[in-house]
């Protein structure tokens, strides 16, 4: 099998000290493909020399609605420009988060509606954090005038009904390993709602192991096997039509090449 973690943090501490041995328990665990997503200027800068160094790894460029803050013109205009970098496959995370606020939320608006131009005007599909801010984010996508490549929400946690919005405009919903968790029967029934030419998977790494290693710190690729396993089961499917179908939305979604549909 070959699965693509659509979102990992590969930047982050404590596996940015260990990428070789990450990497290669990910690929022995059948995640062979990883998009590590900038959060910052500076940790989009190291996301793509990562990249630039690891055969079908690839990232995505953006300013994480907790640092809008400091989405000033020059720094938007030079994500810009790092969004041309080669193996960069997408804009983002960006979005709103309305539970930490820890940028004001007018300044994430402004910064958010701004990564979308970004993607339009690169021809890159979007990445978008939401949280506890579903119809504002909802809001400046339909208002964005359209021309996008593609938007998935990651770390998906919202509603069935929520999730039927997403799907009624076409957007990719991804989940973590949140959908594991015990309590989180709402997140199980937006899954059981999203066909699989629509669903993604991710680790949100080093954040949110899944069941059952949920105790097991840091989060990595290779612990997202238990992901789609538990989706399998949820979904009615075998692993193997999962892993297809998954990797093959992932491979058209973020049009990344290279990457095996099987191994």
């Amino acid at each position: 099998m070959g699965l693509v973690d659509t979102h990992c943090h590969l930047t982050f501490e404590p596996l940015a000290a260990d990428v070789p041995g990450v990497i290669e328990r990910s690929r022995a665990a059948g995640v062979t493909s990883w998009i590590t997503v900038g959060t910052t200027l500076e940790d989009s800068r190291r996301a793509i020399e990562l990249a630039a160094g690891h055969e079908q790894m690839y990232t995505a460029a953006g300013i994480h609605p907790h640092e809008a803050k400091d989405g000033n013109a020059a720094a938007l205009k030079e994500l810009g420009e790092l969004a041309r970098q080669n193996k960069v496959v997408a804009i983002g995370e960006t979005g709103l988060d309305f539970h930490y606020n820890f940028s004001q939320q007018p300044d994430q608006r402004g910064v958010f509606a701004a990564h979308l131009n970004i993607a339009r005007n690169t021809g890159l599909p979007v990445i978008v954090h939401s949280r506890n801010a579903f119809d504002e984010t909802l809001d400046i996508l339909d208002r964005s005038g359209g021309g996008l490549r593609g938007v998935v929400f990651h770390c998906f946690s919202g509603s069935a009904d929520q999730a039927r919005q997403l799907l009624d405009r076409g957007y990719y919903l991804s989940f973590t390993g949140v959908v594991t968790f015990k309590n989180a029967e709402t997140t199980r029934a937006a899954a059981q709602a999203v066909p699989l030419d629509r669903l993604m998977i991710e680790t949100d790494a080093p954040y949110m192991s899944p069941e059952p290693v949920r105790k097991q710190k840091p989060n990595e690729p290779a612990l997202m096997i238990h992901t789609a396993r538990f989706l399998a089961d949820l979904k009615g499917v075998d692993l193997d039509t999962l892993v297809e179908t998954t990797t093959h939305n992932a491979v058209t979604f973020f049009g990344v090449a290279g990457v095996r549909l099987t191994a």
